[in-house]
């Protein structure tokens, strides 16, 4: 039987599941569509990884609010699976020559040290909930990511504009940590 309070879970690991692949396609596509297909299409196929990986994120997010399903599991591994999927497309498109390794840094530097700050809060007994800057943050993060396996002429454009969205984001989770305390 078929039970909804596990899905959100089950969509997690699938994201976990998806990091991995998407960087096995970014770093062994050739080897995986060889030719004579066009070597575009690894693009196509990362990219469309990757876009799935990041509609799980969304639909685990949303039933396990609209069905009032939480649990430990997802609280913890949630994060941690949408952290896995950004740092895949990341090492990848390092490796590929596609990303600023700058940009990629301060995104990365932002994405833990607001990880350990929620930690901190925690232990502490203060919940630093996601804002709708943060929402914001993590679809121009998917939006550039997506423009970047494209390998897109814009893309490291998007790059920098949602480094300057992840770092402002990070600022307001510090403020709303100091102003909580």
């Amino acid at each position: 039987m078929w039970n909804i309070q596990k899905l959100p879970n089950i969509l997690t690991i699938l994201r976990i599941f998806f990091a991995f692949l998407l960087l096995c396609i970014m770093l062994y596509g050739q080897c995986l569509l060889p030719p004579p297909i066009h070597p575009t299409w690894i693009n196509y196929f990362a990219c469309l990884v990757f876009c799935i990986a990041s509609i799980t994120d969304f639909f685990d997010g949303f039933i396990a609010r609209e069905y009032e399903v939480t649990s430990s599991f997802g609280e913890i591994f949630d994060p941690l699976a949408d952290k896995l999927l950004m740092l895949a497309a990341f090492i990848g498109l390092l490796v590929l020559g596609r990303a600023d390794v700058w940009a990629v840094f301060l995104i990365l530097v932002r994405e833990f040290f607001i990880t350990g700050l929620r930690v901190v809060a925690a232990t502490n007994g203060i919940k630093v909930i996601a804002s709708n800057l943060g929402k914001y943050k993590t679809g121009l993060q998917i939006t550039a990511v997506a423009f970047l396996l494209m390998d897109y002429s814009f893309a490291p454009a998007t790059l920098w504009l949602a480094v300057i969205l992840t770092l402002y984001s990070g600022y307001d989770y510090v403020k709303v940590y100091i102003l909580s305390r």
